[in-house]
């Protein structure tokens, strides 16, 4: 994060996860660090995927929020829901405390299209965004209350970073914290939580179907990208990111076509998707184990074809970077240059490979790849 694109983020205090523990204790580790520098003004905690088109809108919620906070309650941003959604919590709004904000009577995690639309006819029910505004030392408290391993964990950083570096405290404690969301481990069994109703349009771009209504349409209100040809189709969502996709007579369908999988759903049902990658997964598809494209520091490889006696991949490597000294015991690999020139480490030797140019690593022989560019 210190190349070019990134120097915005020298002025912010940034924290990274060394791993993934969902919400809980990243939130922690924000709180810890406003407590450990004396801060406890609301912190606002914001998704980073989340769409909302309306800046001065959401502006005004957060400050319908803000007395709630400054008095110690945590306080959830509510959507107004436009339909029986099955992907999103919902909260449901209970006595008043102070304005608009309202105490949580009820969570509700993800339910069933028949509850869905039970409370969305019955009514007071919102859509839990995920955002969150609350001071520092009300969130830590409750943590200490509902989640005391937690607790231990941030204490630990917070000691180990009172001399110096939080970052460096950080990577050496945070892999012992619980992996659990905050809504989950600490919002649900607290009696501060309260929610505020979001008077702003918003989506988590979480499912084809919200992508589709964010999405520039044409006048069917189709949404296409990529090579796609229609004949009578209306509302839907196509997606092409390669192949040619013809569609005939369709109505509020969702089809997506990736290298390696094929999605076709109702755009109303596109939320089951999720259903099916479990199903994948119990399965050991290798489409679910890792995906098409692989990122990685120096830069990207995909597999463009494998079988039992052979991967043939295809490799892009950054301007000046390279990948790691390696040796493989049981295999050879052909390296083929079709763009740009490579300076390569085989053995003893070091080369430069051009354009249209090859080069081949016998079995057992140390290697390197390198960008010359």
């Amino acid at each position: 994060m210190l190349g070019p694109g990134y120097g915005f983020l020298q002025r912010y205090a940034t924290i990274l996860e060394p791993v993934g523990r969902n919400t809980a204790p990243a939130i922690g580790l924000a709180a810890a660090r406003a407590k450990l520098v004396g801060d406890d003004r609301p912190m606002l905690v914001l998704p980073a995927d989340h769409l909302i088109p309306d800046a001065e809108a959401f502006a005004q919620t957060v400050r319908a929020g803000m007395p709630a906070a400054e008095e110690g309650w945590l306080v959830l941003f509510s959507i107004d829901p436009s339909y029986p959604a099955t992907g999103y919590g919902y909260i449901q709004a209970g006595e008043p405390i102070i304005g608009e904000v309202r105490r949580v009577a009820r969570f509700v995690e993800k339910p069933a299209r028949p509850q869905a639309e039970r409370m969305l006819k019955e009514g007071g029910y919102g859509w839990n965004a995920g955002i969150f505004l609350w001071r520092p030392s009300a969130i830590l408290a409750e943590i200490r209350k509902h989640l005391p391993q937690l607790a231990e964990v941030l204490d630990a950083i917070a000691e180990d970073a009172a001399g110096g570096d939080f970052q460096a405290a950080v990577d050496r404690h945070f892999a012992k914290a619980p992996s659990i969301s905050v809504d989950y481990g600490v919002l649900e069994h607290s009696e501060k939580a309260a929610c505020v109703p979001a008077r702003f349009r918003w989506s988590d771009v979480g499912s084809w179907r919200a992508v589709h209504a964010i999405a520039q349409k044409d006048a069917s209100g189709n949404a296409v990208h990529g090579r796609v040809k229609l004949r009578d189709v209306r509302r839907s969502l196509i997606e092409s990111t390669g192949r040619l996709i013809a569609a005939i007579g369709l109505e509020d369908m969702a089809v997506v076509e990736t290298p390696d999988a094929v999605l076709v759903a109702p755009l109303a049902r596109s939320e089951e998707v999720k259903e099916i990658v479990e199903e994948l997964k119990r399965e050991h598809a290798p489409e679910v184990d890792a995906p098409q494209r692989v990122h990685r520091p120096w830069g990207w490889y995909e597999v463009l074809l494998e079988d039992q006696f052979y991967k043939i991949k295809r490799i892009e490597v950054k301007p000046g970077a390279s990948l790691s000294l390696q040796r493989h015991r049981h295999r050879s690999e052909h390296w083929v240059v079709v763009s740009g020139a490579a300076e390569v480490v085989r053995g003893e030797e070091k080369l430069f490979v051009a354009q249209g140019e090859s080069t081949f690593i016998p079995p057992g022989v140390v290697h390197r790849l390198a960008n010359a560019g």
